[in-house]
């Protein structure tokens, strides 16, 4: 069976899955799981990140060839990492089974505005270019991206060993927002792959309508969660998963 390979999005690692990957595996048995960091980001975060979308692909491929970890794979990416996802399907579509998005947005479907909404335009650029207490970054974060911080406070103890651990820089976080910005996603979906997109309907990062105005463009089911924020895997990982486990059903 193909296995998954997990990718999360701007300036976040593998270990911010938390454990969502160890329900995955739980939920799909015989589904193995492999989290990736991009270059500049976790386990690699010394390294430089790469200035496209297309130098990601290239980088996680490296990696996954590097363990031995051979395809056809299923993709479950996040906001950034589902463009990673998106273009590695394009590029490669011999290695890509299928694509769960989370959570994402693309040019040309999509606004500016509406791709990163501007009331977090201050937030997010304060994060990246003040430095400030480990702590109060995470929590700014965990703000952004949750609808129920009150219920995940005790993940911003790891979160913060995280940060102090494995510490993206200011120049690589800027690369990776580049990057994202300038990605343009094909205007029909990959020809090989099958596609599930979930979104938030609530999301105070990315709206909403980004997940909806690709589905209608690439004529591919989508799932919304009524009141989930953009870490939609942290709010409800249940219901991804079970979002996964019935489209897996459906592809199988």
């Amino acid at each position: 069976m193909p296995g998954w390979i997990f990718l999360r999005g701007l300036t976040r690692e593998s270990a911010h899955w938390g454990g969502f990957v160890a329900d995955f595996e739980r939920a799909l048995p015989g589904h193995a799981v492999t989290a990736l960091d991009l270059p500049g980001n976790g386990r690699l975060h010394a390294l430089q990140s790469p200035a496209t979308v297309a130098g990601m692909v290239a980088a996680c491929r490296g990696e996954l060839a590097r363990r031995g970890v051979a395809p056809p794979y299923y993709l479950l990416a996040m906001s950034l990492g589902a463009m990673v996802a998106t273009e590695w399907a394009r590029v490669a579509p011999h290695e890509v089974r299928g694509c769960v998005l989370i959570n994402t947005s693309f040019k040309p479907f999509s606004p500016f505005y509406r791709r990163l909404r501007p009331r977090s335009y201050a937030a997010l650029l304060g994060l990246v270019l003040r430095p400030a207490a480990a702590e109060q970054v995470e929590r700014t974060v965990l703000r952004l991206t949750s609808n129920r911080p009150a219920e995940h406070g005790a993940v911003i103890g790891e979160w913060v060993r995280v940060r102090l651990a494995r510490p993206v820089s200011a120049p690589n976080a800027l690369r990776q927002l580049a990057a994202a910005a300038r990605y343009r996603a094909p205007r029909t979906a990959p020809a090989s792959a099958r596609v599930l997109l979930l979104g938030s309907e609530q999301d105070g990062l990315v709206h909403g309508g980004c997940s909806v105005a690709i589905a209608n463009a690439w004529q591919v089911p989508l799932r919304l969660h009524p009141e989930a924020g953009h870490d939609l895997p942290l709010d409800d990982g249940t219901w991804v998963v079970e979002q996964v486990r019935q489209w897996m059903a459906g592809v199988g």
